[in-house]
């Protein structure tokens, strides 16, 4: 199983269909005031580093980082397809973040996602993250947890 991580616009048409499939998920699971995902045109605006992760040359996640600074990144459009999930491409794709923020000396990677992405959770948490008070601009939210992860 070769995976490939690479740097792709997310108007790409591979990314385009991923970012698709991620709001298709999230749409009736949370009130649009709930979810804080980039769109494209936004992703591009505010110059958020993308990324598409290819199994056996299949586009099967992606994933973005928005640098505020040197203080940390925030994880933007992380998916992964189901038929892909279980078999290592979020921890590799999490890895490919960690030492992009580490070469841009940025100490800490965060992230917001909703309660009902139970997968995500379970990989963030298993990958170190963990839980803190809403960060920048998101707020008090009964369906949405903040983490973060300190990168040594």
């Amino acid at each position: 199983m070769a995976i490939v991580i690479q740097a792709e616009r997310p108007d790409s048409t591979d990314a385009q269909q991923l970012i698709g499939e991620l709001e298709a998920l999230l749409e009736p699971l949370y009130p649009a005031a709930s979810r804080h995902g980039y769109a494209v045109e936004k992703l591009l605006l505010e110059g958020v580093a993308f990324f598409v992760v290819r199994q056996d040359g299949i586009a099967a996640g992606c994933g973005g980082i928005l640098l505020v600074g040197t203080e940390y990144g925030e994880l933007k459009r992380m998916y992964i397809r189901p038929a892909h999930r279980g078999q290592g491409l979020g921890m590799a794709l999490l890895d490919h973040f960690a030492v992009y923020v580490r070469e841009r000396d940025v100490p800490l990677l965060r992230l917001e996602t909703g309660i009902y992405q139970t997968e995500a959770i379970r990989l963030y948490e298993r990958y170190g993250f963990t839980r803190i008070p809403p960060f920048g601009p998101y707020f008090d939210d009964p369906v949405s947890l903040c983490y973060e992860k300190r990168i040594a």
